[in-house]
């Protein structure tokens, strides 16, 4: 994956082992850069308004590419998400490291990666008491390749109907905020996948 001078100057601490030397792009409630801060900090209850991301990807059947996070991660260890979430580092875009991220964590490069909007949100975590206040701004595309999933961030992956979601989210642990971004993604979602999808 090529790297800009943004993704360069992190790369060395994007592990899980090291997050805690990730620096965050603060920003205000329209979104508007004003600073920085240390990730795990920023998480900290109450936690720092920071850019955030999340992608959505779809195979050709219309079904939503899940993961679930990695056990040995700090915040929501072992829970399922959506495709990919995460933050850009200060500097880079957001569809940059929408981009970025999915295919470090995922093996992944998206197809027909497009902007869905951004949402705002305050979501505490009560196993780890941190705190997730974002303001993310989401990616919908397409998944056309196997998924080849970096073990450290992903535990396991699956594709799902909109039905089988349902379903899934009703028995086994979510993330706090997937629900969230899916239905502020789900106008976006239903124009990539069309109606039949039932997205």
């Amino acid at each position: 994956m090529p790297t800009t001078p943004a993704t360069d100057a992190n790369s060395a601490s994007a592990g899980t082992g090291t997050q805690e030397s990730i620096m965050l792009e603060l920003v205000d409630e329209s979104g508007n850069t004003i600073g920085t801060a240390e990730k795990l900090s920023a998480h900290q209850a109450p936690g720092l308004l920071h850019r955030a991301f999340s992608v959505f990807l779809f195979d050709e059947q219309g079904r939503l590419l899940l993961q679930r996070r990695a056990l040995g991660k700090y915040h929501s260890p072992g829970v399922w998400s959506n495709t990919c979430c995460g933050h850009p580092y200060p500097g880079e875009s957001p569809f940059a490291a929408a981009a970025r991220r999915t295919h470090e964590e995922l093996g992944l490069s998206p197809s027909l990666l497009a902007e869905a909007g951004t949402v705002r949100y305050n979501h505490p975590d009560p196993a780890s008491g941190l705190v997730e206040q974002e303001y993310n701004h989401l990616f919908v595309g397409l998944a056309q390749s196997t998924p080849k999933p970096d073990p450290e961030e992903v535990g396991d992956t699956a594709f799902v109907t909109a039905a089988e979601l349902v379903k899934q989210h009703a028995e086994v642990p979510f993330s706090a905020w997937f629900m969230t971004v899916l239905d502020a993604a789900r106008p976006a979602i239903r124009e990539l996948t069309g109606d039949a999808a039932g997205w």
